[in-house]
């Protein structure tokens, strides 16, 4: 691919040859006419010093307005840059006036996407706000049946409650994450999402003496919006609590651009032939255990909207090792 500065200074160095041919051309014809014009000019050319300064200074300056001129390509693809990687939500910069009405257009467009994104999330809000309500009828109808002694009943009640809940919050995550991943500046520091979420993780196992160790630099961050990392390490954790015999590591690392961020656990383990299936939606590892098989099905979702992945391995303490892959910001 042939880059533009090589297009023009190929432009130039033609135009230059063409221009020299011209003027040789009508200098040859102009003496042809006029036998004795060398004579009038000898003087002027007896000096060359002067005419070879101004050539060269003439050269400098088409070389520098080259330039130049393909410094604004440069700006524009560097602001770009950034944009694409969340750092501004916004082309800046002033511009020539043949680029300044694309970057206009450029940023209309980014201004106009971000609108509907900020209309996509409130209408995933209202779903979810709509959605409780019912919902928490259906779970006080199942209590009163309890307590009227319909427990079979109930119980289906709540079972179907509780799937039903699950499927809302699948869905509305992976629609806020769809709607999050089109948002310019999406920046959330892994500490600032795993330290809360830790805390959390320690009062709902409380009484089982779990220890959860946080190895996060202050510096790694990803280019995802909070609430949907607080969504993939929420579940991750829960999982290694739910599961772990007395310990749980969170820790992260940076490799070619990316974040990974690893939970792990030292409970039983995971079958190698079941990693992969219990990513799938609705595939849970063990059918006694509470759950939809939908969290890790949620994870993995986010993660490929965002450009990243989740995989699970053995953990060095005999447990399990998800490892959580996210574009650095």
């Amino acid at each position: 691919m042939v880059s533009l500065r090589s297009r023009l200074l190929l432009g130039a160095v033609l135009w230059t040859i063409g221009l020299f041919i011209v003027t040789l051309v009508v200098i040859t014809a102009y003496m042809v006419r006029h036998p004795g014009a060398p004579q009038k000019f000898h003087g002027f050319f007896t000096h060359p010093v002067p005419l070879t300064i101004a050539a060269l200074v003439c050269l400098a300056v088409g070389v520098a307005q080259v330039r130049r001129g393909v410094t604004p390509i440069n700006q524009l693809r560097a602001r770009l840059g950034a944009v694409h990687q969340g750092h501004d939500g916004r082309v800046e910069g002033t511009y020539p006036s043949e680029i300044q009405p694309l970057v206009d257009d450029l940023n209309g467009l980014l201004a106009h996407r971000e609108q509907m994104v900020r209309r996509a999330l409130a209408k995933a809000g209202d779903l979810a706000h709509g959605l409780k309500t019912p919902l928490a009828v259906l779970t006080h109808e199942a209590e009163r049946a309890a307590g009227e002694g319909h427990a079979d009943v109930a119980d289906a009640i709540h079972s179907q409650v509780e799937r039903m809940r699950r499927q809302v919050d699948y869905h509305l995550a992976h629609a806020r994450a769809a709607a999050s991943g089109a948002t310019s500046g999406a920046r959330c520091a892994v500490v600032a999402s795993a330290e809360p979420l830790t805390r959390t993780m320690l009062r709902l196992h409380d009484g089982r003496g779990l220890t959860i160790d946080v190895d996060v630099p202050a510096d790694h961050a990803v280019r995802c919006q909070r609430e949907d990392l607080d969504e993939m390490l929420g579940n991750l954790l829960d999982n290694a609590c739910k599961w772990a015999r007395s310990q749980v590591r969170i820790a992260s690392s940076q490799v070619n651009g990316a974040v990974d961020i690893a939970v792990e656990d030292d409970g039983p383990g995971l079958a190698e032939s079941m990693r992969k299936a219990v990513l799938q939606r609705g595939v849970r590892a063990d059918e006694a255990a509470p759950g939809s098989g939908l969290g890790l099905a949620i994870v993995r979702d986010l993660a490929e909207l965002y450009g990243g992945s989740i995989a699970l391995a053995g953990s060095g303490t005999g447990g399990v090792e998800a490892r959580l892959r996210l574009p650095a910001a």
